[in-house]
């Protein structure tokens, strides 16, 4: 995936809880730890689901905050923890009625239809000399929260899980699970299953009768595979009434899943088949952290990626976050915001519902036929903008008498150049075109190039649409022009930090110095 979220707050936060003694052997994993269990298919009677046809708005909702405690709030040396913060902090607590309320029912003015609470329910969390217990107590709470609204005659959003995988790797029992293994499928289960038995299945969101699981990033298992989804599915139909369970893969895991989806949206759109969109991105709260900052602009920022998403819709969007102020990428009524995205949420998700498609805007490359940019110590764009990402950062460099930029030689690979076109050059939701490159031979090896496509065979959904020209480098030394055609090209911004393409340099050096995206039709 694109710009790293992997190491998120929670794991900050939780790892001065987590008692030090170190376990030689696998303790057992305990039995599921609420009372929804061993359902029969009386138990689902008239409980009302989702259809894969449905449009449906979701959100990750955060809620491990404890104003008594100041847990998520204040850091271990005292600091603020939050970048924004709760317009009130008094019961801005976890184990809250009153504060779950509240949240669901501002998620019901938002327009929300699915909440996705963020799940620390690993199998180690049950040890009694483990401290995180907020999963547990909080959860409870927010089901009681949903039954007096639903008494009331409200309709809160239903309750899916967000599951947190990186307690495959940060847990009491410091353990980093291998999915390969018995043991590890058995981890994996147990996490789903302990979320679902606290929550009465009247409660839960569901498509096409499944229970929704929305996976966060694979990275913390020491291995998986398809098992883990496969014994996940079998063992939650024999404890659950025959049901299995939805489950949309973070684009990490390599598995087949019923969707597709990727943690980052807050920093620009993404849509691998569950689209996810957000506000923004600023953690300079956290400790540790390099510098990451994406503007929102007074909210234009959330509304481009709303109109993004709208010209070329998925059935299911996720806003990334409802609550997570340490990283900044709150919907929430706010301090620092108010309910200023309460309100805008509202609007896109009706038009989201209403299958409205807002045209390509009008602008200064409106009809041009071609947009570009100079690379070199400062850009010059006319419609075409590079962009930096992590794995795609570039400096300044000189070849032949000639400015232009180069990857920068980080110690990892980092082989692309991201590009963005200006959204007012785009004509059309299948568009061909040709992206002219000038680059500089300096070593040998191979030069590409990924686009927002049509290929549904590719990584997010087409977004890396691999084009079929490949240019052979020599290392002759000599400036040199490469073009690459693009057929049926979205230009949705699908790709990291919202690109629409980008070069794949697999050579030690290839500057480049122009870059020019023209139109066929």
């Amino acid at each position: 995936m694109g710009p790293s979220l992997a190491a998120c707050c929670c794991l900050i936060a939780c790892a001065s809880s987590l008692w030090s003694a170190t376990v030689a052997s696998a303790p057992p994993i305990p039995p599921a730890i609420g009372p929804h269990i061993h359902l029969t298919a009386d138990d689902f009677l008239g409980v009302p689901s989702y259809q894969v046809t449905n449009r449906l708005v979701g959100t990750y909702f955060f809620y491990w905050y404890n104003a008594k405690t100041k847990s998520h709030i204040i850091d271990p040396d005292g600091t603020d923890a939050l970048t924004t913060h709760p317009v009130s902090l008094e019961d801005y607590s976890y184990d809250s009625v009153r504060w779950h309320r509240e949240q669901l029912t501002d998620m019901i003015a938002a327009g929300i239809d699915v909440v996705l609470p963020v799940f620390w329910g690993a199998p180690s969390e049950r040890d009694p000399r483990a401290t995180l217990h907020w999963s547990y107590v909080g959860l409870p709470k927010l089901v009681q929260a949903r039954e007096e609204l639903l008494r009331e005659g409200k309709n809160p959003p239903r309750i899916g899980l967000f599951y947190d995988t990186s307690t495959l790797q940060f847990n009491s029992w410091h353990r980093r699970i291998d999915c390969t293994t018995d043991y590890g499928r058995e981890w994996f289960y147990a996490t789903v299953r302990d979320f679902f038995s606290l929550v009465p299945p009247r409660h839960w969101a569901m498509i096409e009768g499944k229970p929704i699981v929305l996976l966060y990033s694979a990275a913390f298992a020491i291995a998986h595979d398809q098992r883990v989804i496969d014994h996940c599915r079998e063992q939650f139909a024999r404890e659950f009434g025959g049901r299995t369970p939805w489950i949309a893969r973070e684009v990490s895991w390599n598995v087949k899943a019923d969707a597709t989806v990727a943690w980052g949206g807050a920093l620009g759109l993404r849509n691998p088949g569950v689209a996810a969109l957000g506000p923004g991105y600023d953690h300079s709260a956290v400790p540790g952290r390099e510098p990451l900052v994406v503007e929102r602009r007074e909210g234009r920022f959330y509304e481009e990626n709303w109109l993004r998403f709208l010209r070329r819709p998925a059935n299911f969007v996720m806003v990334e976050t409802w609550n997570e102020f340490h990283e900044g990428t709150d919907i929430a009524n706010s301090r620092e915001y108010g309910r200023k995205y309460i309100g805008l949420t509202r609007k896109y998700a009706d038009l989201f519902r209403q299958g409205h498609r807002p045209s390509w805007p009008a602008g200064l490359h409106h009809n041009a036929p071609s947009v570009s940019v100079v690379l070199g110590t400062n850009n010059v764009s006319q419609g075409l903008r590079q962009m930096e990402n992590e794995d795609g950062q570039t400096i300044a460099s000189r070849s032949g008498q000639r400015e232009g930029r180069q990857l920068a030689q980080t110690g990892k690979r980092n082989p692309f150049i991201y590009f963005q076109a200006d959204d007012s050059f785009k004509w059309a939701e299948l568009m061909s075109a040709t992206v002219t490159v000038e680059y500089f031979d300096a070593s040998q090896g191979s030069l590409a190039l990924d686009y927002d496509g049509n290929d549904s065979q590719a990584a997010f959904a087409g977004a890396y649409t691999r084009c079929p020209v490949r240019v052979v480098l020599t290392g002759d030394q000599r400036w040199k022009t490469a073009r690459f055609p693009l057929v049926e090209a979205r230009l949705v911004n699908g790709q990291n930090r919202g690109a629409d393409f980008r070069l794949v340099v697999e050579a030690p050096q290839c500057p480049v110095a122009r870059v020019t995206l023209e139109r066929i039709r």
